[in-house]
């Protein structure tokens, strides 16, 4: 089995490559679901945010407040550190154990979609890596009009708490430019899949 270790700049379009690559057989393993699955009340990181936090960050439903979460953590570069300590070796267990079950079923390609894949070290994980990208300015203009309530000012600051762009396109293996139109897209990705994974040596 084949991984490939998905990641990219936030608002960049991972999510599109991802379900194309998911239509073709893929198994994608998503460390955003993960950490939110693994964020429901009696799951693992539920108890590590609780234990951090205090139960302030628990709604009235009895469910994390994600909001809240989100605003400590890139308000505070030190808190941010310290959560992802404590949330990327949990998440990167069960994401571990997927791939085992996916090589048992004899998938062909797993795809490991993460947004901080070198940040975090996954990309020890993958085969090769492909980076999702867009120009600045675009990214930002995405972001803002994907997330309403977020202020250009925070927008920023969600850029700029990723590695840059530029330095994950150094690294990686393949780069996708998404400023193009689904379309083109689409027929990127049927083009890598076919060269990459079905034509693999």
């Amino acid at each position: 089995m084949w991984i490939i270790g998905l990641t990219g700049g936030i608002a960049c379009g991972k999510s599109t490559v991802s379900t194309e690559l998911r239509k073709r057989g893929a198994t994608i393993i998503d460390a955003d679901a993960l950490a939110h699955e693994l964020s429901q009340p009696h799951q693992p990181l539920f108890h590590a945010y609780v234990q951090r936090f205090g139960r302030e960050i628990v709604t009235e439903g009895g469910t994390l407040d994600r909001a809240a979460i989100a605003r400590c953590v890139f308000a505070d570069p030190a808190v941010r550190a310290e959560v992802e300590a404590i949330a990327h070796p949990i998440i990167r267990r069960e994401a571990e154990e997927r791939l085992r079950a996916a090589a048992q079923a004899q998938k062909r390609a797993a795809v490991l979609d993460v947004p901080l894949l070198f940040e975090a070290g996954w990309d020890a994980l993958a085969d090769e890596i492909w980076v999702v990208a867009l120009p600045r300015e675009e990214q930002l203009a995405r972001l803002l009009a994907r997330d309403k309530d977020m202020t250009e000012r925070e927008a920023r600051a969600r850029i700029a708490a990723q590695m840059p762009l530029a330095e994950k396109c150094a690294r990686a293996d393949v780069v996708i430019d998404n400023s193009g139109t689904v379309e083109e897209i689409r027929e990127y990705i049927g083009k890598l899949w076919k060269e990459r994974i079905l034509e693999r040596a």
